[in-house]
């Protein structure tokens, strides 16, 4: 089981896994996606005690990520030591990723006032036509599986077309969604894209209107320093930031619409600390990293939480540690959602989707 999502923070792809035991029931691949909301209720206080809270879906993930007939061999999920993680767990034997686009998609779906009218602006910015905005979320895999995660099939049509913001006809955004998955993993495939998107693939999802059939190619970014252009992308989605202007407007250096949010960022950048904090560990086989691995004493010492703990299965581990956590700062919950294959074989059926809290 195998999907990536974009990693804001190193660009590349994060990855992580879904539950295959009992405690999550497993849904069909090719009919259902899971998705795994980590929704946020309160803010970030203590640093130690939030990433204690993000680590434990992380490495419940990781432990459904496992193939079920080595876990067999060692007893069954329940019984799997936490310092057996860095010997039986395998990137890619079942990964999935931690996909913050999906909030903004979620958002859009359900119909957040606060959302629709700042993707609407941004939109408007843009010359698209139309009245009722939605998204159009991919689910990119390693294995060059794509699929429409929670997105109705009747959506993407073959006349749906890109609007790139120059002249010229737009695009057809069915005819290029092999070749930007294919330019997302392999930078030769992106001289294979007509000039007007070549930096396309960067874009997390495509928001427009269905009733034009009108789209343009947006990049979602946790960190706004990160937020960069590329040809053919149009809005970048940021959350917005305290003492700074929240106007949707275009930014000529980057030349996008930039769209802030009223989201917490603290807890994504939390999040992705959580996930690099997991690496560490399993790299360091189930010991504390060496200091140039994980320089930050924070981060060092949720390590240090699990060493001690090392000699106890994962799902006991997770329990446990639940102690030390942040109280409040998170709840869980899941859902199933439609999804359409568009190429290859699906390989996933989770995403683990974090919800961060509007802020005012």
């Amino acid at each position: 089981m195998v999907v990536y999502a974009r990693d804001n923070q190193t660009e590349g792809l994060a990855p992580l896994s879904r539950p295959q035991t009992s405690e999550y029931s497993r849904p069909t691949v090719g009919q259902l996606m899971r998705i795994q909301q980590e929704r946020q209720l309160n803010p970030v206080a203590d640093e130690v005690l939030a990433l204690t809270a993000v680590i434990r879906p992380i490495l419940r993930g990781v432990l459904y990520a496992l193939r079920n007939d080595v876990v067999q061999e060692a007893g069954g999920y329940e019984d799997v030591k936490l310092k057996m993680l860095p010997r039986l767990y395998r990137a890619g034997d079942g990964d999935c990723g931690i996909c913050f686009e999906y909030a903004v998609h979620e958002a859009m779906q359900r119909g957040d006032a606060r959302v629709l009218e700042r993707i609407s602006d941004a939109a408007k910015l843009c010359n698209v036509p139309g009245k009722d905005p939605t998204s159009i979320l991919f689910g990119l895999e390693k294995t060059g599986a794509q699929q429409l995660i929670d997105t109705a099939d009747e959506i993407l049509t073959d006349d749906s077309r890109l609007l790139y913001g120059t002249r010229g006809q737009p695009a057809k955004l069915r005819k290029h969604l092999s070749t930007l998955a294919g330019a997302f993993r392999n930078p030769r495939t992106r001289l294979a894209l007509p000039y007007s998107i070549r930096g396309l693939w960067k874009a997390d999802l495509f928001v427009g209107f269905a009733d034009s059939d009108r789209w343009v190619g947006t990049t979602v970014k946790i960190n706004p320093a990160q937020l960069e252009g590329g040809t053919g992308l149009r809005i970048g989605v940021i959350p917005t930031k305290q003492g700074r202007s929240d106007k949707v407007e275009r930014d000529d250096n980057k030349n996008l619409v930039v769209c802030p949010l009223h989201h917490d960022g603290d807890l994504m950048q939390t999040f992705y600390k959580g996930w690099r904090i997991v690496q560490a560990f399993i790299a360091a086989d189930a010991q504390v990293p060496k200091q140039v691995s994980l320089p930050r004493p924070a981060d060092r010492e949720v390590c240090r939480i699990l060493v001690e703990r090392r000699e106890f299965p994962v799902v006991d581990v997770t329990d446990a540690i639940k102690a030390f956590e942040q109280p409040q700062l998170l709840e869980t919950t899941e859902k199933g959602v439609d999804f359409h294959t568009l190429k290859g074989e699906p390989q996933t059926d989770m995403v683990l989707a974090l919800l961060s809290r509007p802020i005012r």
